[in-house]
């Protein structure tokens, strides 16, 4: 340890199992002493970490077949974090001063195993885009969608951490017309004036079915889909012959107070998925690990030239996180939840 660092850090704990969607009052940030990292082990002070929609089904509990643990009472939460190695051992592959990611967000200072940790370079020329979650849309559409010039494309919950990339990722890749959905009328505007989407279906304002067909007439060719529920049943009644259909979220599910974040049941129409020919498949990214590395060199290039943004939006400090989080499930921000430390 150095002297400069302190004896007590700040962590956010969950303190009560909510009976419902989780509120603030359901976590507690509390003090913690400061660990030594031991062998194997460098502490991390984290800058950045992401808040993200997941931990709502960690911590309802229902996670069969999901790859992450699920959330007790008194656990410290988890998630998808940036920062720079303040201490390690002599033998450690890392040093002070390393910037990495690793996934021990959700307190100031992390105790992290240096083989969880990755080193960051300057392939992103901001370190908070390493938290981006738009290697699921990249991968969707590359993998699963095969976007092609010309297609025709939804992407549902557009305005989220994933649909806000998705609609620009689409376009970048050969799309010739990119539709989103949204329930906000402010959060539709910014879709089509900075991200350059063609047309929002609004969620509230009627019908979606009925939205779709006017926003999208000749059908459509590709959906990336973030919600599943009534926007999926839609979207399956627009698909035109031979449609590419990408599942990367349940928000319809997993952000309803009804369920605990495992579930998201919807009604599709059998004989239109086999009369249309219609693939519909959920995307995972431990089955394309391939998927990272190439979207990080394409993320940096189009960053840096202009191409495409990064929409998300910044909470200055751990206090403010579980506010953040309750806000998030409310649908109250655009694009990725970060907090700053």
């Amino acid at each position: 340890m150095t002297a400069a660092l302190p004896r007590t850090a700040r962590e956010v704990r969950l303190a009560a199992i909510p009976g419902g969607l989780p509120t603030r009052e359901h976590f507690a940030v509390v003090d913690t002493p400061l660990p030594e990292p031991g062998t194997g082990q460098v502490l991390v002070r984290n800058r950045h970490f992401l808040v993200f929609p997941g931990l709502r089904t960690l911590i309802g509990g229902e996670v069969d077949g999901l790859p992450l643990p699920l959330l007790r009472s008194g656990d410290v939460l988890f998630g998808p974090a940036v920062g720079e190695v303040v201490a390690a051992p002599s033998d450690s592959p890392l040093r002070t001063g390393d910037t990495v990611a690793h996934m021990l967000g959700w307190r100031e200072y992390a105790l992290v195993a240096a083989t969880e940790c990755t080193p960051l370079d300057d392939t992103l020329p901001d370190p908070v885009a390493y938290l981006s979650p738009g290697s699921a849309a990249y991968g969707a559409l590359t993998r699963l969608a095969d976007v092609r010039a010309g297609d025709i494309v939804l992407v549902t919950g557009a305005a989220g951490a994933v649909g806000s990339l998705a609609g620009q990722i689409a376009r970048l890749l050969g799309a010739a017309r990119v539709i989103g959905s949204t329930g906000s009328r402010e959060k539709a505007e910014r879709l089509v004036s900075e991200l350059g989407y063609d047309a929002i279906v609004l969620r509230g304002a009627g019908p979606i079915a009925a939205q779709l067909a006017e926003a999208a007439p000749e059908g459509i060719d590709v959906l990336v889909d973030t919600v599943a529920g009534e926007q999926l049943a839609a979207a399956l009644g627009a698909a035109r012959q031979g449609a590419r259909f990408a599942l990367v979220g349940t928000l319809s599910g997993q952000m309803s107070a009804q369920r605990s974040g495992g579930s998201a049941p919807v009604e599709v129409d059998a004989f239109r998925l086999l009369v249309k020919g219609v693939s519909l498949r959920g995307y995972s990214g431990a089955d394309h690990p391939d998927v990272e590395k190439e979207w990080t060199g394409r993320f940096g290039g189009w960053l840096r030239s202009g191409a495409i943004s990064f929409p998300h939006t910044r909470i200055a400090g751990i206090d403010r996180a579980p506010q953040a989080l309750q806000d998030m499930i409310e649908g109250r921000h655009f694009g990725a939840v970060v907090v700053e430390l």
